[in-house]
Parts: C-alpha cells; sequence; structure tokens
C-alpha cells in the first residue's frame, strides 16, 4: 500500500469514477470499499510483452493506481503480432515508454512508474520494496527464478505466467506463507539445460494465447488485492489452444525445495551475481 496520506476510500469517489468502475462497483465480491482498495494498490509487472500487454492494460482499466514496468528492451515490429500494449507508430520506442503512453490513453488517473532496465540480483530486492505484488510477464528461465527467490525473500505474492507455441500456464506463489503454499522451485527445482526448451523466438506463440494468459494473469492480480475467490496458489492452470483445453492441477509445496523447503539452502541473490 501507499503512504497513509495517499490512501483512497471509496469516499473519495468523485462522479467520473463512479461511473468509470460502476461495473466494479456493483459486483458484491467489490463494492466501493474494494475498488478503494484497487486504487491503493501498487502492482509490479516484469517485461512489457506478450505478456506484460494485457496485464498492464487490464490493471490500469481496472484502477490499480500504481503500477510498475520494468524492460529494458524497444518496440520492435516483430512484437506487434502479440504485444497489444504497442502500435506499428511506436517501433523503436522503448517499451516502458510506449507502456506508459498507452497506460495513459486507457486511464489518465494510473500512475505508472517506468523502470527501463534490466532486471537483475542488484536491482530487485529495492524494486520489490514499493511494490505489494508482482505479476512475471519474462520471457527466459534465469528471470524467472530470480523473480521466484526474491519473492519469497522480500515476502511479496507472485502472479506467474508462461507461454510457447498453443499453450501456456499461470500459477500464484506465496511460499513465504509457509504450509500448503509452493514456490516455483517446488515443481521446477533447477532451470533446465541450455536449448532444452526454445525461446517464443525459436519457437513461436500464437499471439491470442498470449491475451488469454495475460488476462488471466490480471484475474489473479485484482483477485489478490482484493482478497476474494479461491487463489492459485498451490495450482496451475494450464491451457491448450490447439485442443480448447483448460486444466487445473494440484501443486504441493517441496520439503526438499533449496528455497521453501525444511532445510534451504537458498537464503540470498548472491548465486545470481
Amino acid at each position: 500500500m501507499g503512504d497513509e496520506d495517499d490512501i483512497f476510500s471509496a469516499e473519495d469517489f468523485n462522479e467520473d469514477q463512479l461511473q468509470r468502475y460502476a461495473r466494479h462497483i456493483v459486483l458484491r465480491e467489490v463494492g466501493g470499499a474494494g475498488q478503494a482498495r484497487i486504487l491503493n494498490a501498487r502492482v509490479l509487472v516484469v517485461g512489457a510483452g506478450g505478456l506484460g500487454s494485457p496485464l498492464l492494460l487490464y490493471l490500469a482499466a481496472a484502477g490499480v493506481g500504481t503500477l510498475g514496468v520494468i524492460d529494458d528492451d524497444v518496440v520492435d515490429l516483430s512484437n506487434l503480432q502479440r504485444q497489444v500494449l504497442h502500435a506499428t507508430a511506436d517501433v523503436g520506442m522503448d517499451k516502458v515508454e510506449s507502456a506508459e503512453k498507452a497506460v495513459a490513453a486507457i486511464n489518465p488517473e494510473i500512475r505508472l512508474v517506468p523502470h527501463k532496465a534490466l532486471l537483475n540480483s542488484e536491482n530487485i530486492l529495492g524494486l520489490l520494496k514499493d511494490y505489494d505484488i508482482v505479476a512475471d510477464g519474462s520471457d527466459n528461465f534465469a528471470t524467472r527464478y530470480l523473480i521466484n527467490d526474491a519473492c519469497h525473500l522480500a515476502g511479496r505474492p507472485l502472479i506467474s505466467a508462461a507461454l510457447l507455441r498453443f499453450d501456456a500456464q499461470i500459477a500464484t506463489f506465496k511460499s513465504h506463507l509457509g504450509g500448503a503454499n509452493p514456490c516455483y522451485r517446488c515443481i521446477f527445482r533447477e532451470p533446465p539445460a541450455s536449448g532444452l526448451v526454445p525461446s517464443c523466438a525459436e519457437g513461436g506463440v500464437l499471439g491470442a494465447v498470449a491475451g488469454v494468459a495475460g488476462s488471466l494473469q490480471a484475474t489473479e492480480v485484482i483477485k489478490e488485492i482484493l482478497g476474494i475467490g479461491n487463489g492459485l496458489s498451490g495450482w496451475m492452470v494450464i491451457y491448450d489452444a490447439l485442443e480448447g483445453t483448460v486444466r487445473k492441477i494440484k501443486i504441493k509445496p517441496d520439503p526438499e525445495c533449496p528455497l521453501c523447503g525444511k532445510n534451504p539452502t537458498i537464503s540470498d541473490l548472491s548465486t545470481y551475481d
């Protein structure tokens, strides 16, 4: 949450906000108090690409008050098939700058904080201090493991997704809470060997699948902000676009996990240095 002086309450809504968020406010599970909670939330989105695009657009439209986005890349023509945050005129522009422009267009009330940088072990913990929830839209295993480890150590909920070809997977990780909450390493202990899993550039990805996965991520972020429904901690949703199927599988904490198990060997991010 933000500073106490910046806390927004349902009584603070102006007429434009009542109209903009009317379809949320009439939901019994959200209401005015819930929408105020959304407006006070601070969410960090890692990557302004295929997943980050729908994430940022839907979170901005929902009224998440502060959105941070970290990305060190520029918009390329090959991005536009799936990265709906960016337009043809944005080719060559920093992705975080293009994201700032797109978010302002959809909801000028939202504060978007652009971080043009490569996420690494030196800057991630400092970034996490400023945000309540992290949404991982990265496209490589090194970053995915770094985010998982940092969120566990910093005590931040992580909503993660991954794409390849016609498939997507989405999960929430809150291993810092212990109990039945696993981390990413409980499923995939170590990154796969180099070249074993192709990147999207190598294997391809159906653009609309990124929209499905990023939208599901945005939904889980909002559920975490509001504390409603059944979250995906301890579960993974797997979407197969070709088969038209969605599966939800149970994930249990691994007692031998090197990060969140009974005898953890990862207590800081020094292994990434």
